[in-house]
């Protein structure tokens, strides 16, 4: 047994761990191991019988929960499995909600707090009455380019001469005489009235975060920011200016445009609008855009380099975008940025959960790619095909065996020897951290080996 997204292994209890079946309680559900270490191996506890039958009353005292404890021997060894179900109803630890992401356990505030708990009860942020907003509240403007949009994606059907409160009630964005907020979001006049963090920020850095270069900030609705993101890249940041309207160019020393188009929409369709400033940052070689949010629940970060299920954060307003032609409602909007990236022979962009949102990002090809692209090659370099066409199914058990993030660095490796710890981790969207683990666990089973030192040694692969 291993531990994942719903197993979870300690080697005694503590009733701090009470926080463990709250966070699977409000996650998926899961199973706590009790006299179990991190790598599944069974220890075995001696307080088995007293804890067998003080568990359930803590969990029912505590926390209000029905989690199964049971009794498992091995070879002599007692340890408890605790199932714990997932519940429709918000589930706290003295006053204090967590929830399991991934393998890890996270506290919810604030924002994170009041979207989870709006969920459990049956609501999302979006489809709440903004009490303080009319249909007088809504531009003009941005309804003419939805319905201008939405008659060329033909996923709705409306009048030529519809009014802009039939339109609202056809898009279920009116409740009585209020606007949803999913309405302000779309087309208000104002909406950073209401929500003064609609806002997005653009950065052009140097070599580091702390060096910012210059920035601009745009306002606007959903439908305007859209556009204006684009224009706003092309005329201020990026190198080469690229077609948003034809999608057809791709500039390999710069961004796929229908990769960055996805990346713009995402963020906006699929940010918590109570939270942070959506930020698009550009460094020398990578793109990124940051959005308030994290993934939702039951969606991993490997399920999005595959088709997933479409869990969004604001369903009204995702809805609204697909009718308009402006996202697709089958989870394929992270495959169209992988597939963008790979054809354009670019590294696999890094899709994560990052400091209580989501990140995209774009790297850029070095320059070692472009040259051998210039000098005639048909395909830019993918790392990961290269190792791949090399070593044959070799590489399939390094993934299988070792993770994602082994099979990357030793694809690195292998393009590039003589590469250190600090560039692999920059070229695959990793941290030194996650890349040192990963080299730890090859070099311990002698797949590959350092020759030389660290600043002007190389590497060896052994497959």
């Amino acid at each position: 047994m291993s531990e994942s997204h719903n197993i979870e292994y300690k080697t005694s209890w503590r009733d701090e761990y009470l926080k463990w079946i709250c966070g699977f309680a409000n996650a998926s559900g899961g199973k706590l191991y009790v006299g179990v270490d991190d790598n599944g191996k069974v220890k075995g506890i001696d307080n088995h019988i007293r804890l067998l039958n003080e568990l359930p009353n803590k969990f029912r005292d505590i926390l209000g929960v029905y989690a199964e404890v049971n009794l498992q021997n091995n070879n002599g060894k007692h340890y408890l499995e605790i199932i714990i179900p997932r519940f429709d109803v918000p589930i706290s630890v003295r006053g204090k909600y967590y929830v399991r992401t991934g393998s890890t356990l996270q506290e919810l505030k604030g924002p994170a707090l009041n979207e989870f708990i709006l969920r459990r009860t049956g609501k999302t942020w979006d489809d709440i009455p903004e009490q303080r907003a009319s249909v007088s509240d809504i531009d003009e403007s941005s309804i003419k380019q939805f319905l201008k949009d939405a008659r060329i994606a033909k996923r709705i059907n409306v009048e030529d001469d519809i009014s802009t409160q039939d339109l609202l009630e056809k898009l279920r964005l009116l409740e009585g005489p209020n606007l949803k907020r999913a309405a302000v979001v779309m087309f208000g006049k104002d909406p950073g009235k209401f929500y003064p963090n609609m806002t997005v920020k653009i950065g052009k850095f140097g070599e580091s975060d702390a060096d910012l270069k210059f920035h601009e900030v745009i306002e606007g609705n959903l439908v305007q920011l859209k556009d204006r993101i684009g224009e706003m890249l092309n005329a201020k940041f990026f190198i080469h200016p690229i077609d948003f309207m034809g999608m057809q160019r791709v500039e390999l020393d710069e961004y796929p445009v229908a990769a960055v188009r996805e990346m713009i929409l995402n963020a906006l369709v699929h940010r918590n609008y109570m939270g942070a400033p959506t930020q698009f940052r550009l460094y020398e070689d990578n793109f990124s855009v940051w959005n308030d949010g994290s993934l939702p629940e039951g969606i991993s970060e490997e399920d999005l380099k595959k088709v997933h299920r479409s869990k969004p954060r604001n369903p009204l307003i995702a809805d609204t975008c697909f009718k308009a032609g402006y996202i697709d409602a089958w989870g394929r909007g992270t495959i169209k940025i992988i597939e963008a990236c790979k054809n354009s022979g670019l590294p696999e962009p890094v899709l994560r959960d990052e400091q209580g949102g989501f990140v995209s990002k774009i790297i850029k090809s070095s320059e070692k790619v472009r040259r051998k692209f210039r000098e005639g090659s048909e395909k830019a370099v993918d790392p990961l095909a290269v190792l791949r066409d090399k070593y044959g199914t070799n590489v399939e058990e390094i993934r299988y065996k070792y993770g994602v993030s082994a099979e990357e660095v030793m694809a690195q490796i292998n393009l590039e020897p003589e590469i250190t710890v600090e560039k692999i981790a920059h070229n695959i969207g990793k941290s030194e951290s996650t890349v040192n683990k990963s080299i730890k666990k090859l070099r311990k089973d002698q797949l590959i080996e350092r020759i030389g030192s660290r600043k002007i040694g190389q590497w060896i692969i052994n497959l």
